[in-house]
């Protein structure tokens, strides 16, 4: 029985990996789209690629999410609160692309493992939660809207008497640097997280005793997230390359550039599982507010907002009724 249902939850986590990469490619992309920088199928490719490269340099989100947030519980059981969290986690990251909302796959796999964790009462290690996820969530939005504020900033001044066509065609050049960079962070954070979830079913099976990621966890997760993202998600991408804020190539490259820099900041340095789509949204915010506060939409930004404080309860809910119908049946 144990043998199936950790079956169940590899297919699982890999199924939550590829809506991952569908529902986040716009992440990585959606500027060098808007300001042609790229084609449409070329930013996809690239972010596909850099996803799977991202996805093989690290390990120590996932060690955080298998092993920081909750208990490891034992048992059959235990295998129903990993289904529970990463069937929470799915039915959000569909709802809110569905939807054409930048939601954060990552804390609505967090959101989930919490809520499954309650309904079955496992222990909830809430200082790990604070420490490394709503800690980092408040933060990195934040440093994302200062350091692109503060790159567009330093662009407008060493460009200032530059030819304006000139800037533009080389900072389209440079964004296919910065998407590239951006789709490398996104998959260095977004795989990890599955890999943690398959890291803690491999260990409440008893196939392991420690927190390591396997080899072939990694391959798989980097293979599913980069085939999601080749897949696209064009709704999401509408929102973060044009309705937020429009964007030209020093623009895109400035939101790119600084994002990256905070993702690759938190996966190293805290191996804090946080939102690529937090930080790049904020980072877009940043550099629109450089042309002035009002070039900003900032009641879609809002909207935005209210999505990224709903992931973690909404998914969490989600995941403690799946924990409920899956122990009655």
């Amino acid at each position: 029985m144990l043998g199936t249902g950790l079956v169940l939850v590899v297919v699982l986590a890999l199924a939550f990996d590829f809506t991952n990469g569908f529902h986040d490619a716009a992440n990585a992309i959606a500027s060098a789209v808007s300001t042609r920088a790229l084609t449409l199928r070329a930013a996809l490719a690239l972010a596909a690629v850099m996803n799977l490269i991202g996805a093989l340099l690290g390990t120590g989100v996932a060690v955080t999410i298998a092993s920081g947030l909750i208990d490891t519980p034992v048992g059959e059981d235990a295998l129903h609160v990993v289904t529970a969290a990463l069937v929470g986690a799915i039915a959000w990251n569909l709802l809110t692309w569905y939807f054409g909302l930048p939601s954060s796959s990552s804390h609505a796999l967090v959101g989930g493992l919490v809520g499954a964790a309650l309904a079955s009462v496992t222990t909830v290690h809430w200082s790990g939660v604070l420490k490394k996820v709503v800690i980092p969530m408040v933060v990195s939005p934040v440093v994302g809207l200062v350091l692109g504020y503060l790159v567009m900033t330093a662009i407008m001044w060493i460009f200032r008497n530059a030819n304006a066509h000139r800037t533009g065609r080389l900072m389209r050049r440079a964004q296919v640097v910065s998407a590239a960079s951006l789709a490398l962070g996104h998959g260095l954070q977004d795989a990890q997280k599955s890999m943690g979830i398959i890291v803690l079913a491999l260990v409440v099976t008893g196939h392991q005793d420690d927190y390591s990621v396997p080899v072939w966890v990694i391959v798989a997760c980097a293979l599913a997230l980069a085939a999601g993202t080749y897949s696209g998600g064009l709704r999401i991408m509408r929102t973060l390359g044009r309705r937020i804020f429009h964007l030209t190539p020093p623009h895109g490259f400035a939101a790119e550039l600084s994002a990256s820099s905070v993702l690759y900041l938190t996966a190293f340095a805290f191996h804090a599982p946080i939102s690529t789509t937090h930080v790049i949204t904020s980072a877009v915010m940043g550099v629109g507010a450089t042309t002035r506060r009002s070039a900003v939409r900032w009641s879609v930004a809002a909207d935005i907002a209210k999505g990224w404080v709903l992931t973690l309860p909404g998914s969490a809910v989600v995941a403690a009724a799946t924990y409920g119908v899956v122990t009655l049946l």
